[in-house]
């Protein structure tokens, strides 16, 4: 709760109308590390190249996104086999 109040305490969020968290309460997605997955995957999908002129076209790129990945997301298949 600490990182939500201290995220949602500054702008943009602060003012915001909506803000969507993606996060799962897996032990091992927990922390600075799952902050450093997002924001890789954000970086690879959605922002590079770092080819803006101007701040609104990285919003807009990143909400592009947002609702692409939120139309064709689908659960992954995760299977566990013994070491």
């Amino acid at each position: 709760m600490a990182l939500v109040e201290q995220v949602m305490t500054r702008e943009p969020y602060a003012s915001a109308t909506r803000v969507f968290w993606i996060v799962d309460n897996g032990s091992s997605h927990r922390g600075q590390a799952a902050i450093e997955i997002y924001f890789s995957v954000v970086q690879r999908k959605a922002v590079a190249p770092n080819d803006f002129t101007h701040l609104d076209q990285l919003r807009q790129r990143l909400a592009d996104f947002q609702q692409r990945y939120n139309a064709t997301a689908r659960p992954l298949g995760w299977k566990v086999t013994p070491s």
